[in-house]
């Protein structure tokens, strides 16, 4: 596996992988890696010739109040479980390489990018978020890149940003990985101590919850609220959408997504579950 930082450098080693006639499959991440991110790395492997992970701290997804400066990095481990699974090339660039000097172009989508973690962390998230992925897409040129569905909004924002630029990408949303209690694997797990380990359980039991109630035809969101209640967890978002554009809805008509965010000791933890069109 090759370590890159410059932007010349990933598309040198790109433009030779398609000479080959190999296809290129970019999963991008800002680094702290878990088993869910070595999920997106082996299922990239599985159809690509070349397998491309960045590995950035994106600053401009985060704002003042939040936990930019104390993000859990540690390239090396990180090189290191990367290279165990089959990758090619780890980008990990400066923020000086992203975002060169006079840099001030910002991509923002409207409507999806309003709502939920949109509300809750501010329009830069989104805006972060878009514009840095829509740099990956441009420096790497991927066939297909790969995020995990634990992040259902930003998923659903690179695909808008994807149709709407005409970029060419295949977005793949591959499954949360979980851990054996059910707690949805992130990087801002480590912020956990073993009381709010423990407490966080309740997102992923509250969403089980509501899946439960919505296979016996009972109101969703209220058996959701009950087990956070247990648990002591008030959160920031617990709602019902749309699984594809994000809208309000009350009843499970089409597929749809529960989506939940909350604080537990010192982490802002997000999960969410699909919910199938209700029988008839």
């Amino acid at each position: 596996m090759r370590i890159l930082r410059t932007i010349a450098e990933v598309r040198a080693a790109v433009g030779d992988a398609r000479a080959e006639g190999r296809t290129v499959g970019l999963v991008p991440t800002m680094g702290a890696f878990h088993e869910g991110h070595l999920s997106l790395m082996r299922e990239a492997r599985m159809h690509h010739g070349l397998v491309v992970v960045s590995l950035f701290v994106n600053p401009t997804q985060f704002g003042p109040n939040e936990d930019l400066s104390t993000y859990p990095r540690d390239e090396t481990r990180d090189a290191a479980l990367a290279e165990s699974v089959g990758v090619d090339i780890l980008f990990a660039p400066d923020p000086s390489e992203i975002y060169p000097d006079g840099f001030a172009t910002t991509i923002h989508v409207a409507g999806i990018t309003e709502v939920l973690d949109g509300a809750s962390r501010g329009a830069h998230h989104f805006d972060g978020v878009a514009t840095v992925v829509t740099k990956l897409f441009g420096i790497v040129r991927p066939d297909c890149a790969y995020f995990g569905q634990k992040d259902a909004q930003q998923v659903l924002v690179v695909r808008r940003v994807v149709r709407d630029l005409d970029l060419g990408v295949r977005i793949v949303a591959c499954p949360i990985v979980r851990e054996p209690d059910g707690l949805a694997m992130s990087s801002r797990n480590v912020y956990l101590d073993a009381e709010a380990r423990a407490q966080a359980t309740a997102l992923s039991r509250a969403l089980d919850a509501a899946e439960i109630a919505h296979a016996a035809g009972d109101s969703i969101l209220p058996a959701a609220l009950a087990v956070l209640a247990e648990a002591g967890i008030d959160p920031e978002y617990l709602e019902l959408r749309d699984a594809e554009t994000l809208a309000p809805v009350e009843r499970v008509d089409h597929d749809a997504l529960l989506l939940v965010a909350a604080r537990v000791g010192a982490a802002r933890l997000i999960d969410n579950h699909l919910l199938r069109r209700s029988p008839a």
